[in-house]
Parts: structure tokens; C-alpha cells; sequence
């Protein structure tokens, strides 16, 4: 199809398609599909598979108790850093689905079975390179796949936000990574060509990296790597909300993150001045220093953004300054997210 291709986590991944512009806005407008195979999913199966997954995960999958009901959750260490962010699937009590980033899945999976083999040896670890993920995101995204798919319709009809539905081989997830409705299509690798080029004659737009950036930096999402990572714990990475620290189940991390101090903060940047924030540029706040994890050019807005992790004692409405080619720019803090379906939400 004529992308530009780069190495991303040693895949060859298409960066765009010709414009990523166009590509980010034909998401935020009726609809894109990125192919997103590069990630791992992992299923988890056999008895006791919930006890080992409530042990290994941060957030609780005890909550987990309508069949197709997804989960996004860390993986920590015992420091209480972020080995990687993934989704939980669950189908029944002996059995799970996880779906893990393309860096850190053989990391994620040696993991997985090194904690597994101290109290849980009879759950089954399985990594799944036999199956596709495409992932169709955007207003129409549920028109167009029931076009292309006519027994994805029954299988969403009932399909809330953060849920799955199998369909043969196949699961259709209502989840994605762009601020849009939509849905993440986990398939046999071998129909995966199949679909995607049945999805591309009824007008959907294929869409690459550098889209898929924009377009999660926007919505206020992480990206593993810049915005968190095993020297980073959830609770200075906007990630709080996804760690139960109230009920008494013991998780890898928790003592860590009960003791340690929480002196910094994951935040929003609007750029006041002209120019484009990018990570690692210094925040200077009246508080202390601060570092962009990932910045850009929002299109949707027209105007630079970034997270930032910041002093605790910085808030919303904040004017702060960003060091950006030998210069001080003056930028806004706000709360992420900066754009869903559509809408954009800050000022």
C-alpha cells in the first residue's frame, strides 16, 4: 500500500500510509484501522488461573465477573515499577486473555511463568503469535466492521465500553488506543489480510504509526517506555486509577507502593507560546523541575500538548515553562484527556 515502513520493537511497522495527518483525522472523523499484530496476546488458562492473575496484576480481577468483561491493569515489579500496561480478558475462571505491548512481551512472558511457578504450576501460560489484532477506530468504526463482519453486529449488540465478545476463532474487544469508539479485532493471523482488505473496500482508512501517536496522545494515554516504565510506579504516572490499594488482596508491588512516597505527578501541557514540545524537555515550575514523557503536535487542536511529569504540588491551571531549543515557552497546565470522540476538552 505504499507506507513508509520502520523497525518499531523489531517489527517492521508502517509509520503512514502518505499523510499522517490525514490518517489522524480520518479516525477522529469516520473511521481508521491500524494493524496492531506486533502486540502479544497471552491466554491464561487452567485452575486457579484468577487467584495467580490477582497475585500478578495490580488492578483487581476480582472484579472480573461477567464473562467478556476486559480490565486495563500494570504489571509491577517489586519495586512497584511498571514492567509493562496491558488488558485483561476474561471468559471464564479458567480462563484469561491478556494482550501485552510488542517491547516487552518475551520480558512480560518470562515473568509471567517465573511467578507462576512459585505457587501456581498447573495455570498454563500461552503465547499467541498465531493470532492477527486489527484494530478499527473511529465514529463509524461500528458501522463499517458490521458491513464487513454481518455476526459482529448480534455479537455487539450488548457489547458495553471495555468488553469482548468471541465469534468463532475470532474476538471482537470494544477497546482501543485513540480517544474513539471502536473496536480491536483479535483473529487468526492467517484471515487477517483477508479483513483487512475487505474493511479498506468499504472506505475505511489504514492508518500507521505516527497517527496512532497523535491521536493516543490526545486522549491522554500512556505509551510504555516514555511515559512510564520499571524506574516509574503508577502513582506518578496518571496511573493510579488502575491499582487497588483498598481491598486485602496482596499483589508484586503493593508493599512498594504503600511505603514510598508520591512526590511527583503525571499531568497536561498546553504550549502558551509558538513551538512544539517533545519528551525529555525540561518543565521548570515554581515547585521544582518537571519532564515532558511525551509531547507532539495535536491536530485535532491545532496546537502543541504534552504529559509531563511534574512536582506534586503543581495543579491544573498552572502556568509553567518548558525549555525548548535554548528557550523558555510558557505552557498551561491541564488534566489529560485532551480530546475524546471527537470533542476537544481543554482551553
Amino acid at each position: 500500500m505504499g507506507a513508509r515502513m520502520v523497525d518499531f520493537g523489531g517489527w517492521d511497522m508502517p509509520l503512514h500510509y502518505g499523510s499522517q495527518l490525514d490518517e489522524h483525522h480520518a479516525v477522529r472523523r469516520t473511521c481508521g484501522m491500524f494493524d496492531v499484530s506486533h502486540m502479544l496476546a497471552i491466554d491464561i488458562r487452567g485452575n486457579g488461573s484468577r487467584e495467580y492473575l490477582e497475585y500478578v496484576l495490580a488492578n483487581n480481577v476480582g472484579r472480573l465477573q461477567v464473562p467478556g468483561k476486559a480490565l486495563y491493569s500494570c504489571l509491577l515489579n517489586e519495586d512497584g515499577g511498571v514492567i509493562d500496561d496491558l488488558i485483561v480478558y476474561f471468559f471464564a475462571d479458567d480462563w484469561f486473555r491478556l494482550v501485552v505491548n510488542a517491547s516487552t512481551a518475551d520480558g512480560d512472558c518470562a515473568w509471567l511463568v517465573a511467578q507462576r511457578d512459585k505457587q501456581w504450576p498447573q495455570v498454563e501460560i500461552t503465547p499467541r503469535r498465531d493470532l492477527a489484532i486489527i484494530a478499527v477506530q473511529g465514529p463509524v468504526a461500528r458501522e463499517k466492521v458490521f458491513a464487513v463482519v454481518p455476526a459482529a453486529a448480534e455479537a455487539a449488540a450488548k457489547l458495553s465500553y471495555f468488553s469482548a465478545a468471541r465469534i468463532g476463532d475470532s474476538m471482537l474487544a470494544r477497546t482501543g488506543y485513540t480517544g474513539e469508539d471502536g473496536f480491536e479485532i483479535i483473529l487468526p493471523a492467517t484471515d487477517a489480510v483477508d479483513l483487512w482488505q475487505r474493511l479498506r473496500e468499504h472506505g475505511v482508512t489504514a492508518a500507521g504509526l505516527a497517527a496512532r501517536d497523535t491521536l493516543r496522545l490526545e486522549a491522554g494515554m500512556n505509551l510504555y517506555g516514555q511515559d512510564m516504565d520499571e524506574t516509574t510506579t503508577p502513582l506518578e504516572s496518571g496511573l493510579a486509577w488502575t491499582v487497588d490499594l483498598k481491598s486485602p488482596r496482596d499483589f508484586i508491588g503493593k508493599r512498594a507502593l504503600q511505603k514510598a512516597p508520591v512526590e511527583r505527578r503525571a499531568l497536561g501541557l498546553l504550549l502558551i507560546d509558538k513551538g512544539v514540545m517533545r519528551a525529555h524537555q525540561t518543565v521548570s515550575t515554581p515547585d521544582g523541575e518537571g519532564e515532558i514523557t511525551s509531547g507532539g503536535f495535536g491536530p485535532t487542536l491545532a496546537r502543541s500538548l504534552a504529559l509531563a511529569r511534574v512536582p506534586i504540588a503543581v495543579r491544573p491551571g498552572d502556568e509553567v515553562n518548558v525549555a525548548i531549543r535554548d528557550k523558555l515557552l510558557r505552557a498551561r497546565v491541564v488534566t489529560p484527556p485532551f480530546v475524546r470522540h471527537g470533542k476537544v476538552l481543554v482551553a
